[in-house]
């Protein structure tokens, strides 16, 4: 069962992105003019197919095409959400520095809580340039919360002296492809940046504020409900996983499930 009308509230901001791109984003204005949608249906007469998913690889060839006519940004965030799925997956505090081992992100994450420094890291650098970086950016005694896939956060921890070592917690990435039974991780894509974390309860919590997620006949789709350029709406991840969103029994906040 949902939380304090939260299905209700998810669902309302869903609507508002989708009928706001309709309205102001070339690339929907002409996909759902001609062809619809359905879910909600924006064409009187014309549901569409696929339930008005958007293909990432489209949408990644497009970027230009979803800058609402007001204009924004054309290029996608990667790291966008880090801060937030991360008080799910493994909390930080002042003094932790969370590196990201990734060379396809172009910058290091933001909105991170405050006091807490972040960096981006490319996982085949050679160990000095890494343990500079990582160096540079530590205060006192905080903790290294290396967020990657496991093997290169288990390379990286390997280049460290012992005493940084120690001060390492790792937090896997996860693709939707690719999601387990935890104890620990963050929901990923290269394209819409993180959507969610694993939860206390042994869930794969979204981070419902800032993504909505539902089941079409591609697969899984998501959507940013506060991202203004480019948007992103139902677009199919990991090349259309099949699964469903549904309340977490313990918390009533949306959860994924393959």
């Amino acid at each position: 069962m949902w939380n304090l009308g939260v299905g209700a509230l998810w669902r309302a901001a869903y609507l508002r992105t989708v009928r706001s791109s309709f309205a102001t984003v070339p690339l929907y204005r002409e996909r759902w003019a001609l062809d619809g949608r359905e879910d909600p249906v924006v064409v009187k007469g014309r549901t569409g197919s696929t339930g008005g998913a958007l293909p990432a690889e489209e949408a990644v060839r497009k970027l230009v095409d979803l800058v609402p006519l007001a204009g924004g940004a054309a290029t996608s965030e990667p790291c966008r959400g880090l801060g937030r799925v991360l008080r799910i997956a493994r909390p930080v505090a002042a003094g932790d520095v969370v590196v990201v081992l990734d060379p396809r992100l172009p910058r290091p994450p933001a909105y991170l809580p405050p006091g807490v420094r972040g960096c981006v890291l490319d996982p085949d650098s050679p160990p000095d340039t890494a343990l500079s970086a990582l160096v540079n950016t530590l205060r006192g005694n905080g903790t290294v919360v290396a967020v990657g896939q496991d093997k290169t956060v288990a390379a990286f921890a390997a280049t460290l002296p012992d005493e940084l070592v120690r001060q390492v917690a790792a937090v896997p990435h996860r693709e939707l492809d690719s999601l387990d039974n935890g104890p620990f991780g963050v929901l990923h894509d290269p394209l819409l940046g993180y959507l969610g974390a694993f939860g206390e309860c042994g869930r794969w919590h979204l981070d419902w504020t800032r993504v909505y997620a539902r089941s079409t006949s591609a697969g899984l789709v998501f959507t940013l409900l506060r991202q203004h350029s480019p948007r992103l709406v139902d677009v199919v991840v990991a090349g259309g996983v099949r699964g469903t969103v549904e309340p977490c029994p313990r918390h009533g906040t949306p959860v994924v499930l393959t």
